[in-house]
This record gives C-alpha cells, structure tokens and sequence, in this order.
C-alpha cells in the first residue's frame, strides 16, 4: 500500500508542498572530492536515483532538494535528465542552493550578485529547467553586504528566473536581519529556512525558529535522522559497518562532519536513552523508529516538510510513512522533547524561565511559545 504524505503551504506562500522533502544529496559519486561522503559506498547511481524520483512522485511527493555544490553538481544533472526523461518537471516544487564554490575561480563563491547570477545559471542548465521554485542561500556570507543579495533575489524573482527564496544554516541574529532588511527595502520577503534539525541537534529552537515563528516562515529540517543515527540500526558495543551505512564509512575515514561521528555517540548515555524511547513508541503505533523520529519533527509547528535522502526504494517507501495522517499523542510528544538534549543556556534560561513562558497570548500575533525542554 503507498505511503499517504500531507501536505503544508510553504510558509506564507499560496504554494503547498509535500510534508516529505526529497534530498539528493548522495546522487552521484565523486572520487577523491573534497568532501568524504561524495565517495561513500552508499552514493547512489543516476539510474537508482531515477527510480527514487519515479517512486518518490508516485507515493506523493511533490517536493525536490539539491544544491550545486552537490557531488560538484552531478545531483543537479542527475536531476535534469530525470526532467528531460519524463517530462514531469510541472510536478514538481524544486528547490536548489547558491554559496559555495564548485571550482577554484576566485570569485565562484559567496552571495555576491555576481556569483548568485551566474550560479543560478549553471544550476538551470544542469536542471534542464528556466525556473527555481526555492532558490535557497547555502549559508551566510560576511563578506557581501545584506542588502547586495536580497536585491539580487528580487530582481531574479520579479524576472521569473525564481518564483522565491530562502535560507539556510543561519543562527537567530543572521536570521533577524534577513527579515528586517527584506522589509525595510520593500522587497520580496525570505519564505524558508532549512535547517540541521533532529531529536539530537535542537539549537535552532531557541532563535532561529523563533524568528520564523514570530515572521511566518517555513522550517525544512535537514538531516532529520542525523546520518542514520535515529533509525534504530545501530546497536551499542558494534562500530558501524563501513559498506552500508554513510556513519559507518566516514567512522573508518576518521571523517567528522556536521552530521557528527559514531564516536560521539558510541558511549553516549543519553543517545542511547532517545533510541530506547523511540523503540517503545515504535511499539505502541507499529512503525519503525524512523518514522517516529520523523514524525516528531513534522508535529512542530514551523516545521513545514522534512528532508529525508534515502539510497532505497525500500527505505524511502518506509520513511515516507512517517508523512501519513497517523500523529504521535500530546504525551509522546513531551516525553521526547524531555530526553532530547536541548538545554537552556544564558540568558535564555532567564528570558523564558516559568514565569515568562507562561505569558503566551494567543490572541498576540507576534507571541513565540518557548520550545519544550529538558531543563
């Protein structure tokens, strides 16, 4: 039986996509790149990846990630074959990423209007395609003035090159001036931000998310299972098999990453305690811990579709699941967000202690619920 998905409107945009996000970050493979996981044994073929996006779209996805500094822009041509093949390319809402160089071209980097429009070029001739649904900045650039790139987005969304724009791994204050500089130019406003977002990386929820809370923007959670680490196949005392799992392989490369390493975690008592309290809920609603974890992200309210990769049909029939009507209970919910590490430094432990985050007005548009923690 397919996986029935949901969906949400992407932020405050009248366009809805589907609550699962197809990322293709391990189309293609590069040998000896600059980064370990572009030659891991798990990458996936561009015929393996056809047949992901073929089933992806007939289980309801309607959603697509890349970014083109993936595999050094093989995702993205992969991507465009697959449009150029099947003719679907209406189907799909897609979403691809600027900021980071492909080559050792000076000036092929960074949120420059230079770079930003030559960039998009090269993205659209290796996605086959005149537009970009989401056209997301892959980071914050210190050296380009805020105002320079937010112009440039505009400019390309009133010309149609892209119909929006977003952001990604941003903390609270980058995210804030997004935001007001969008509005005190008068120009099309940022509608997402993707994020790294899981049961063990929570960070995000003291400012960044507020500040998408409190503005109507969007939350794509990348690496919702953190490498793998939240599926439930890894069992303590084993090291990760380095032929089938991404962990695994950069664990024998002695690679560490912003997806973290086994290391980390091996021997980590609270790790260990979120994996056993997946497996208990798993129980109770029949679904594997995948889907559970997953599913915690898609029942937080900014959250409005999760990017999962998968390098199998079976895997990603399975996670998909997590997108169906089916929801976690109130009780879930809480007893999770207690075991996942999200602690309060200063000053947030002052600024929503018991007596400020009891103050939440849902008749104030602007008010911001203080995330669940442990402390």
């Amino acid at each position: 039986m397919d996986a029935e998905v949901q969906y949400n409107y992407l932020g405050k945009t009248g366009v809805k996509v589907s609550n699962i996000c197809l990322g293709t970050m391990t189309f293609g493979k590069q040998e000896g790149g600059p980064f370990n996981f572009y030659d891991s044994p798990t990458r996936s073929t561009e015929e393996i990846a056809h047949q992901l996006m073929d089933r992806f779209l007939e289980l309801g996805g309607n959603f697509v990630d890349t970014a083109d500094m993936y595999c050094a822009g093989t995702s993205e041509t992969i991507i465009g074959n697959w449009f150029q093949s099947n003719h679907k390319r209406n189907r799909v809402i897609l979403a691809t990423k600027v900021y980071n160089p492909k080559d050792k071209e000076l000036n092929n980097i960074g949120l420059s209007r230079r770079h930003i429009v030559q960039a998009l070029e090269g993205s659209q001739q290796r996605l086959q395609t005149d537009y970009i649904d989401l056209y997301q900045a892959h980071g914050w650039d210190n050296a380009t003035p805020i105002e320079e790139t937010l112009r440039t987005f505009d400019d390309l969304v009133r010309c149609g090159k892209i119909h929006y724009y977003g952001y990604s791994n941003l903390c609270g204050w980058q995210m804030q001036q997004v935001v007001d500089s969008s509005k005190s130019l008068g120009l099309q406003p940022c509608v997402t931000l993707q994020q790294q977002y899981s049961l063990l990386h929570r960070d995000s929820e003291w400012e960044p998310f507020m500040v998408c809370q409190n503005e109507g923007i969007a939350v794509l959670p990348w690496s919702p299972l953190k490498g793998g680490l939240l599926t439930g196949k890894f069992k303590k005392g084993e090291t990760p098999d380095a032929s089938n799992s991404r962990l695994g392989y950069m664990y024998s490369q002695k690679a560490v990453g912003q997806l973290g390493a086994w290391s980390e975690y091996s021997n980590n008592e609270k790790y260990w305690q979120i994996i056993e309290i997946l497996r208990d809920i798993s129980v109770k609603h029949n679904k594997t811990v995948a889907q559970i974890a997953l599913k915690w992200l898609l029942q937080k309210d900014c959250v409005a579709s999760v990017v999962i990769g998968a390098t199998s049909i079976n895997q990603l029939e399975e996670n998909m699941k997590a997108g169906g009507k089916w929801q976690l209970t109130v009780e879930e919910m809480e007893e999770l967000d207690k075991a996942s590490p999200n602690y309060k430094p200063y000053p947030y432990d002052m600024i929503w202690n018991a007596r400020n985050a009891g103050r939440y007005n849902q008749f104030h548009d602007k008010s911001v619920k203080v995330p669940n923690t442990s402390l």
